[in-house]
């Protein structure tokens, strides 16, 4: 399967929010335009993109996602991935503390984070950003907004739901990303 993923992925786009299964939400205009890539062999289940990709971003874009299509326009939308996401973190919530446990998650208090991939615990919507708070080794809990309130889970989620750092860049003048990886959620279904 990863064999042929890397033959029908032809190239990346960047994304100014969640850009869903169908990938919503691409930056456009200025001299923007997606870009060709190429994968490593397959190893250990997953692949990632042979050399890195400098993106041409317009004066007053946001780039928060990255995304993999099949072609230069149009064709179909395979996958996503946070800006910045250095990590993919499963994990699992505890509705009755609001504790979500992430071993070794690497994420400190403030720090932007994004749930994607599946069903977040209900209190949380896919693929809009949180804020960490109470960050220890293994757990923490979300904020909508830095510093406050942590928020109240009802449900665990679906265990396909992964948790990500996500940096989001807004360009007052015309700028570039250089996307180095792109260990994405794959939307094959």
């Amino acid at each position: 399967m990863l064999t042929s993923l890397a033959t029908v992925l032809t190239h990346a786009s960047l994304h100014s929010s969640f850009p869903g299964a169908t990938g919503l939400n691409e930056v456009s205009g200025g001299s923007y335009a997606r870009k060709a890539i190429s994968h490593s062999a397959p190893s250990a289940g997953a692949m990632d993109i042979t050399a890195s990709q400098l993106f041409d971003v317009p004066a007053g874009a946001t780039v928060g996602w990255i995304g993999g299509w099949g072609a230069l326009t149009a064709g179909t939308f395979y996958g996503y991935a946070p800006n910045g996401a250095t990590t993919i973190n499963e994990f699992t919530a505890d509705a009755a503390t609001d504790v979500i446990t992430s071993p070794a998650h690497g994420f400190s208090d403030t720090q932007t984070i994004v749930f994607y991939g599946g069903t977040p615990p209900a209190g949380l919507t896919e693929g809009t950003i949180y804020f960490v708070r109470d960050a220890t080794t293994d757990t923490f809990k979300v904020a909508a907004t830095s510093g406050g309130v942590a928020i109240n889970l009802t449900s665990a989620g679906s265990n396909q739901c992964v948790v990500s750092r996500i940096v989001v860049e807004t360009f007052v003048g015309a700028g570039q990303v250089n996307v180095t990886s792109f260990a994405n959620n794959l939307n094959l279904a």
